[in-house]
């Protein structure tokens, strides 16, 4: 990958991007942003679970602000969209997404982490969005995730305060869904991937992408789009055999 800042490899189905600037405690400068998308447009076409890791001591930093520029409005607005259509890539693109946090989970790497679909945690793994206390604002997509997550209201107060939440505050508000051992992550990680990828990929792909799209819907539209995903995932002959193993006491193969 460019500069070998991102690190890829991929064993049995499952594909492991890791962000490789351990120094800078990977904080996203914009060539790590476009090896990250890089490397997701590499995934081999039989992925079936993606792992998404910081090299060294911590997850991400957020943004390099060694790097940051002075930009006209417009191109802050462009630079921004450029953070959230990258995000939006590794939460829409239909695979299953697995990060492994630990140490700093901080502004843009906390928007990285919300963007992935299973979050496990070490208890060195430390939450902020200390963009208030820089003077500016989130621009990776932390005002739409993260106010899911924890609330709109506690939002706010980490951006106005620069608070820091420890990983079993984390996981209690949701920033995290597995809480594991220091040095564990991986191992949970693999182990969650293994078992993500045995269901079927149509399963897979309706869970990360319709469950989102449902999120942003009227209650009737909801229902409507739960109903087709239940009618594309439920009629394959793979699925009448699954349930037919199922309802014998087999795993399913």
């Amino acid at each position: 990958m460019t500069e070998s800042l991102v690190k890829a490899a991929f064993a049995d189905g499952i594909y492991t991007i890791t962000l490789a600037r351990p120094a800078k405690r990977n904080a996203i400068s914009d060539r790590l942003l476009a090896a990250l998308e890089k490397a997701w447009d590499a995934a081999p076409e039989d992925t079936r679970a993606i792992i998404l890791a910081g090299e060294g001591k911590h997850f991400c930093a957020g943004l390099d602000l060694s790097e940051h520029q002075h930009r006209e409005p417009f191109a802050v607005m462009k630079h921004s969209q450029g953070w959230q259509r990258v995000f939006s890539r590794i939460q829409m693109s239909g695979t299953p997404v697995i990060a492994v946090l630990q140490g700093a989970v901080i502004g843009g790497g906390l928007e990285l982490a919300t963007a992935t679909h299973v979050r496990v945690a070490e208890p060195s793994a430390i939450y902020q969005l200390p963009e208030g206390r820089h003077g500016i604002f989130v621009g990776g997509g932390a005002s739409v995730r993260v106010a899911r997550i924890i609330g709109q209201g506690r939002m706010c107060e980490m951006m106005l305060t620069g608070r820091i939440y420890q990983a079993e505050e984390g996981q209690q508000l949701g920033l995290s869904h597995y809480l594991v051992e220091e040095g564990a992550g991986m191992t949970k990680a693999l182990e969650l991937a293994g078992r993500i990828a045995e269901n079927t990929p149509m399963a897979n792909y309706a869970m990360v992408t319709a469950i989102q799209r449902i999120s942003n819907m009227s209650t009737d539209d909801g229902f409507y789009v739960e109903s087709l995903a239940a009618g594309l995932t439920q009629t394959s002959p793979e699925i009448a055999a699954r349930i037919g193993s199922f309802l014998k006491g087999r795993k399913p193969r």
